[in-house]
């Protein structure tokens, strides 16, 4: 083993460090071994329960009416995170579409956006409008408000209640950390969140952006009170299979506004052919509580291994994880292109190619990507990125395998080690 690892370039040092961090996680990857089995079942309870068949892989084109496999699949979608109804689509591009999707189908002009936790992902400023930019939410005459985090982590309550009133229309939770080095939220805390802002306004839409949270914990946040739930099928729930898609699962009403927002008015979800894409979205999901465990082990492994190095790391090595996503501090931009180049050098796909920060679509600073993967842009396949600026933190996630993600963890010290960013004594 040690010398297949010597021939793709992890030398010993990195190697021994590697395996002295592993033998103190058995213990804990057998507890996410387990929830990945409890959610396994999850999943497949929802497919038989709906009957899915061979019928339902075959797709359509055109118009898409009577979608057999698509109806069927957005019926297992909703039986999976309890809601009543579910929209899964090809035609959903990525998260950022999702997410957008949501807040305009169901936010009209004179309504009031709220975000709870601080500033959303990069990517949503332009569709809220923070970042002027053209048919943001802004233009259409909705207004945002944002209540940042206390500087423990916590929820400013006081502030929230505040900020809530009766423009207050949709309340924006967002699960993850984004390019931010603030914990990940728990599905227990955002329950809390929403039964505080429940309590004061029962008729606001609760929207919890989920990506990179799927499958992470036994429950997901429509089973403590959201409305809704967003996500990217090139995260979790595709389970590296789905080349492409988004969905949105909730109460009926909001997801009918999503549909007709998405295709037309008068349409909604019963056209959107499904172009022969149902196997890999069916497979896809199958797969995700294993593939999302893979890549859960990848996440603690390489906080472990960057904290012992010294590094600052969200979260930290003995934490709870709520989403697959591990942010490393390294203080200089050389830090975050060396992890990302030995992360892309540890790929299946492009490993001979050498990424660059480069002036991303959405983003105000460069962005910097490794992401040699099988679908395109894909996150839950093994992958890192961040800004290249202050405080200069990798976001690294993903790992179709524990083997995998466990080469690439090392390749980006092997990397580190190299540009002697870090030095064995």
């Amino acid at each position: 083993m040690l010398s297949l690892y010597q021939k793709l370039g992890i030398d010993r040092k990195t190697y021994d460090f590697g395996a002295e961090i592993l033998a103190g996680l058995k213990e804990r990857f057998a507890k996410i071994d387990e929830v990945a089995e409890y959610n396994q079942l999850k999943v497949l309870q929802a497919m038989q329960k709906n009957q899915v068949s061979e019928a339902c892989l075959l797709g359509t084109t055109g118009y898409g009416y009577n979608d057999l496999g698509r109806d069927t699949l957005e019926a297992v979608y909703a039986d999976v995170f309890h809601t009543e109804d579910a929209l899964v689509r090809p035609q959903i591009t990525c998260g950022t579409h999702a997410l957008a999707l949501a807040l305009m189908s169901n936010l009209r002009p004179g309504d009031e956006l709220l975000s709870p936790v601080g500033k959303p992902y990069d990517t949503l400023e332009e569709v809220i409008g923070i970042r002027p930019s053209r048919g943001s939410l802004a233009e259409y005459g909705i207004t945002y408000r944002q209540v940042d985090l206390l500087t423990d982590g916590g929820f400013d309550y006081e502030g929230i209640r505040r900020a809530i009133n009766e423009k207050t229309r949709l309340v924006t939770i967002q699960r993850s950390k984004g390019y931010q080095t603030r914990p990940t939220l728990s599905v227990g805390r955002i329950g809390e969140l929403i039964a505080f802002v429940k309590q004061i306004k029962p008729d606001v839409i609760c929207m919890v952006d989920n990506c990179y949270g799927e499958f992470v914990e036994t429950i997901e946040p429509t089973d403590v009170g959201a409305d809704m739930v967003v996500g990217s099928l090139i995260k979790n729930p595709g389970g590296g299979l789905a080349p492409i898609g988004g969905y949105i699962a909730g109460k009926k009403m909001c997801v009918e506004n999503a549909a007709y927002r998405l295709t037309s008015p008068g349409l909604g979800k019963e056209v959107g052919a499904s172009l022969g894409i149902l196997p890999a979205f069916y497979q896809g999901l199958f797969l995700a509580p294993t593939v999302t465990a893979s890549a859960l082990k990848a996440a603690i492994f390489a906080a472990n291994i960057y904290e012992k190095l010294g590094f600052a790391v969200v979260p930290d090595a003995t934490e709870s994880r709520h989403d697959i996503i591990q942010a490393v501090t390294f203080g200089t931009a050389e830090g975050v292109v060396a992890f990302c180049r030995g992360i892309q050098a540890a790929a299946p796909v492009d490993s001979h190619v050498t990424p660059e920060p480069w002036d991303m679509p959405g983003y105000d600073a460069k962005v910097i990507m490794a992401a040699g993967a099988f679908v395109s842009g894909s996150s839950i396949e093994l992958s890192a990125d961040g800004p290249i600026k202050p405080p200069y933190a990798v976001y690294f996630q993903g790992g179709l395998t524990w083997p995998h993600a466990k080469f690439g963890i090392l390749k980006s010290l092997q990397s580190l080690v190299d540009e002697k960013i870090v030095a064995w004594n």
